[in-house]
């Protein structure tokens, strides 16, 4: 076992209004803290919250082994075009692909849709004189005079970063080197953004969107990366730091500072990771991922115990979450959608009198209206305030105190006179547009999977997920909901189970008909080589490896691939049948069929090293299952303790009821202090330091044997209705 295994871990999330912590003991056990993102300087969140859970857990700086990070710092400045100036150098004569897209349309019959605007201006894109084919072979040799004849213009648009995505380079780079040499050698703090390295795929749209997405945010999260290690170095931390990736594994700083475009989802994947592995624990095959926080909701599909993934997903989708309204980005990541639907998210009623809830969020600074830091617009939070989900006096551990009468003020003035509507009636319907948005969210996700989601556990973590969980499984036809431990900082938790890991991928195209094992196994070594150099640096030279291999195959003249699994072994001439066999059977499952006399192809080949690990984090006991719906009393709506105990209540919350519409009493209960087999019927609200778990009336909540609180709605026939139990 390597010394970092024996010391404490430390996971940071940073989100766009909280930054959590979850530091594991070396012993077992986990200390968690939350605090306010500070937006300008997002490295003083991150000092502050791990300097807090350290002081709490006891222990000194020197007994951190490893630090991991995940940030929406990348995702944010792509949803709010806050990134740096960049330029785009292409091929003379392809100047408008980037824009001209796939040159399709994302929804039909509305013909006022707009497309997501490219990174990169038209100004902005400039050609170079140079020409490759399709198997690498050069046409036009670079005219190195012109890429000398834009130098000028950097400094005239004051471009901080620069994407080169030339015309086939990801069969040959050569052209793209030749370009990034001559602006690395001129100007030296250029941003340099090659896209046959950040995405050497086949697909010119997709393979420069994602160079210039990379482009755009490589100064800001370069910059802000290197001033996290100093400042945890500075706090006595000298332990290594990894990046958790979009795609769930774990990479150096190195790699994410010249990739950054590999963390877009990086917290949301250390929250999906999560869920994945609860879903294990609990015996759920197949879970609804729930992540709710302060700027965001995410929503991911867990089958067969494990997160989707992908490579290309698309961000800042604009017009209703349907596929192709956002910015195509081509790396691994986790199959998931995002939206601006979170505690922070600004409520609003238009000229056309309808209320509104996000994108839009008040964020850390300065925050919904109940925060009383100067935010005068309603929020998420403050709609849950005025309805008595949250205790204004206990709200973050009791850390930061609720001014109530702000968040009615705020509601009152901007939804409650325009809309004609009580202070209560107000902020539900706030809670309530939020909700339906999230959960059209998760209906248009699945139907884009082919999925059913009222048959799937929904699994819901993050700070605000627990007040909204019940409500959306209601509109999602969801009978279980689990809330785990540690709920409110889940991503963070996650991100403790994630290997060290990274993915290489290579665009070279071969009919199984002219299959030739020797350069599939020249590439796949250099690929092996890559992955495993980057694997290694993370977790050490004594680290066990385990390699994953996929080829993307298609019958010849289809538009879009399957995967197929790849041993991972030199291949050999039988190889053709082996892959031929891989694929009917793959394209079999899919499509219930197969096209015999049809040629197949492989476009691109997949590569993933992982360092393999000792063991899961110890949340609780192992062996948990979630408790049969007929197994569980429902009769009382006071809570049951299996070992004869009654927990103390604390007194009874005001929380408003929509089937009433007015305020009911619900009991509250330390989380806690609930031991297990404890069954609670709501109307009830049970709290820990960094959530709420809101159980309405027609729920009933169970604490199985991990801890975990399992939600199940009652008798259809009773929901709702006063006085059911």
């Amino acid at each position: 076992m390597t010394e970092t295994a024996t010391r404490c871990r430390i996971a940071v999330d940073v989100g766009g209004t909280f930054t959590d912590v979850a530091l594991e003991l070396a012993g077992g056990g986990i200390v968690t803290a939350k605090v306010l993102t500070t937006p300008s300087v997002p490295e003083e969140g991150v000092v502050a919250a791990v300097r807090q859970a350290i002081a709490e857990a006891g222990v000194e700086p020197a007994a951190v082994g490893l630090v991991i990070h995940g940030t929406t710092l990348a995702t944010n400045a792509l949803i709010e075009r806050t990134g740096a100036r960049t330029a785009l150098i292409v091929t003379e004569g392809f100047r408008d692909s980037v824009e001209m897209a796939l040159e399709n349309r994302f929804e039909q019959y509305d013909i006022s849709i707009d497309r997501p605007a490219p990174l990169v201006p038209r100004h902005l894109r400039w050609p170079v004189t140079e020409r490759m084919n399709h198997a690498g072979h050069v046409l036009v040799p670079l005219d190195e005079q012109s890429v000398h004849a834009l130098l000028p213009r950097f400094e005239r648009h004051a471009i901080e970063a620069v994407a080169v995505g030339l015309l086939h380079s990801y069969a040959n780079p050569a052209h793209e080197r030749q370009v990034g040499a001559i602006l690395r050698d001129v100007l030296p703090d250029l941003r340099v953004t090659l896209s046959s390295e950040v995405c050497p795929e086949i697909r010119e749209y997709e393979r420069q969107s994602t160079a210039c997405a990379n482009a755009y945010v490589q100064p800001r999260m370069s910059s802000y990366l290197g001033r996290l290690d100093a400042a945890l170095r500075g706090l006595g931390l000298g332990c290594p730091l990894l990046l958790m990736t979009s795609g769930g594994g774990l990479t150096t700083l190195e790699i994410a500072s010249r990739f950054p475009i590999r963390l877009v989802e990086s917290g949301p994947a250390g929250g999906a990771i999560l869920a994945a592995e609860i879903a294990r624990e609990c015996g759920c095959e197949n879970a609804l991922s729930f992540d709710m926080g302060g700027t965001t909701a995410k929503l991911a599909l867990i089958d067969g115990f494990e997160p989707q993934t992908t490579r290309t997903f698309e961000v800042a989708r604009a017009y209703r979450n349907l596929k192709g309204s956002g910015l195509p980005v081509r790396i691994p990541a986790i199959e998931m959608v995002e939206i601006g639907a979170g505690g922070g998210s600004i409520a609003g009623v238009d000229a056309m009198g309808r209320l509104n809830v996000g994108p839009a969020s008040a964020g850390a600074d300065p925050g919904p209206a109940c925060y009383d830091r100067g935010g005068e617009r309603p929020t998420v939070t403050d709609a849950d305030v005025v309805l008595g989900r949250i205790d204004p006096a206990d709200f973050a551990g009791g850390s930061l105190q609720l001014v109530p009468e702000r968040a009615a003020d705020s509601i009152r003035g901007a939804v409650g006179r325009p809309l004609e509507l009580t202070d209560p009636v107000a902020a539900l319907s706030i809670s309530e547009v939020v909700d339906e948005n999230m959960a059209n969210a998760a209906r248009v996700h699945a139907v884009e999977w082919g999925k059913d989601v009222s048959a799937r556990t929904m699994i819901a973590f993050g700070g605000a997920a627990p007040l909204h969980a019940a409500r959306l499984a209601q509109k999602l036809d969801v009978d279980r909901v689990i809330v785990p431990t540690g709920a409110g900082v889940g991503s963070a938790i996650g991100m403790l189970r994630a290997a060290v890991s990274y993915e290489v991928v290579r665009s070279r195209y071969m009919r199984l008909t002219e299959f030739d094992p020797g350069p599939a196994n020249a590439l796949l070594g250099e690929m092996q080589a890559e992955a495993r150099a980057v694997v290694l640096a993370g977790a050490g030279a004594d680290a066990e490896l385990e390699e994953t291999r996929h080829a993307y195959m298609r019958y010849v003249g289809q538009g879009h691939e399957i995967v197929v699994p790849l041993a991972s072994r030199t291949l050999v001439d039988a190889d053709r049948e082996t892959l031929a066999d891989a694929f009917d059977t793959e394209y079999s499952r899919l499509f219930s069929r197969t096209l015999p006399d049809q040629e197949r192809e492989v476009l691109s080949w997949t590569l993933t090293v992982t360092a393999r690990r000792d063991s899961s984090i110890p949340f609780a006991a192992k062996g948990g299952t979630l408790p049969s719906p007929t197994a569980v009393s429902v009769g009382s709506p006071v809570l049951q303790p299996a070992g004869g105990q009654r927990p103390a209540a604390a007194p009874g919350r005001q929380l408003f009821d929509e089937i009433r519409a007015d305020y009911v009493t619900a009991t509250a209960y330390r989380r806690d202090e609930l031991a297990l087999d404890s069954v609670v019927a709501g109307p009830a609200v049970i709290v820990e330091e960094q959530t709420t778990t809101v159980v309405p009336d027609g729920f009933q909540v169970v604490v199985n044997s991990l801890g975990y609180l399992i939600l199940e709605r009652r008798d259809p026939q009773t929901v709702g209705q006063p006085g059911a139990s």
